[in-house]
C-alpha cells in the first residue's frame, strides 16, 4: 500500500485488535473506517477513574485565604524573650 500524501510504503501494525497504517516517509498516520473509534472505545475502558473530591471541611472550621498567615497558638505568635544568649544559642 502506498501513502496518500508521499507515496512512500505504509506498514500495518496491529494494536489490541485495531490495524493501523503506518507510511515510513512521512510517518503519517492513517486510520479505516470504524477503527478511530475502536481506539477510542478501548482508551475509555483502560482510563483510570479520576480521584474523588477532596472531603469538605467539618462545620464551623474556616480555611485560612491564600496568603493568610497560619495561626500555631500560643502568644499570638510571639515567641518568650531570652535575652541575647537566644540569639546564638537554641535550646
Amino acid at each position: 500500500m502506498q501513502c496518500p500524501k508521499c507515496h512512500a510504503n505504509m506498514r500495518t501494525y496491529d494494536r489490541m485488535g485495531v490495524h493501523i497504517e503506518q507510511c515510513d516517509g512521512c510517518r503519517g498516520v492513517f486510520l479505516d473506517y470504524g477503527e478511530l473509534e475502536a481506539i477510542t472505545r478501548l482508551e475509555t475502558q483502560m482510563a483510570v477513574p479520576p480521584p474523588p473530591p477532596p472531603a469538605a471541611p467539618a462545620p464551623g472550621y474556616a480555611q485560612p485565604g491564600w496568603g493568610a498567615q497560619p495561626h500555631y497558638g500560643g502568644h499570638y505568635g510571639h515567641r518568650k524573650h531570652r535575652g541575647l544568649g537566644g540569639l546564638f544559642f537554641s535550646s
